[in-house]
């Protein structure tokens, strides 16, 4: 049953990546923790499984002229030098605080959305 739910969470990802260029962590990491990982796991987890889906969205988008290589590069570095950071600091604090403070960037993220839809 849990696998099978995984391929759904996967071809959900995959599809809402490839349109909206999200899916990995909105999707992934409450699901994961649904099915009975715990925070800190779920979003390790997360974290290696959009890896595919990341470098299929790309080689597609790019093939539109949509990916800007530059820009990409100098986003992608900085992000990694501080996830670094973000790890230690996800370590060092309760699942449940993680949690909350994961629900609070959905919240953000879901009022940024439905401002920038409403314009």
């Amino acid at each position: 049953m849990t696998y099978a739910l995984a391929i759904v969470l996967g071809l959900a990802a995959g599809v809402l990546a490839g349109m909206f260029g999200v899916g990995g962590g909105i999707l992934f990491v409450p699901t994961l923790i649904a099915l009975g990982l715990n925070q800190h796991e779920a979003i390790g987890t997360s974290l290696l499984a959009i890896v595919p889906t990341v470098l299929v969205g790309t080689w597609r988008q790019s093939r539109y002229g949509n990916v800007r290589w530059r820009a990409a590069a100098i986003l992608g570095l900085a992000a990694a030098a501080s996830a670094q950071g973000g790890v230690v600091l996800a370590e060092a604090l309760p699942a449940s605080t993680l949690r909350r403070l994961f629900a609070g960037l959905l919240v953000l993220v879901a009022a940024q959305v439905v401002l920038r839809a409403r314009k």
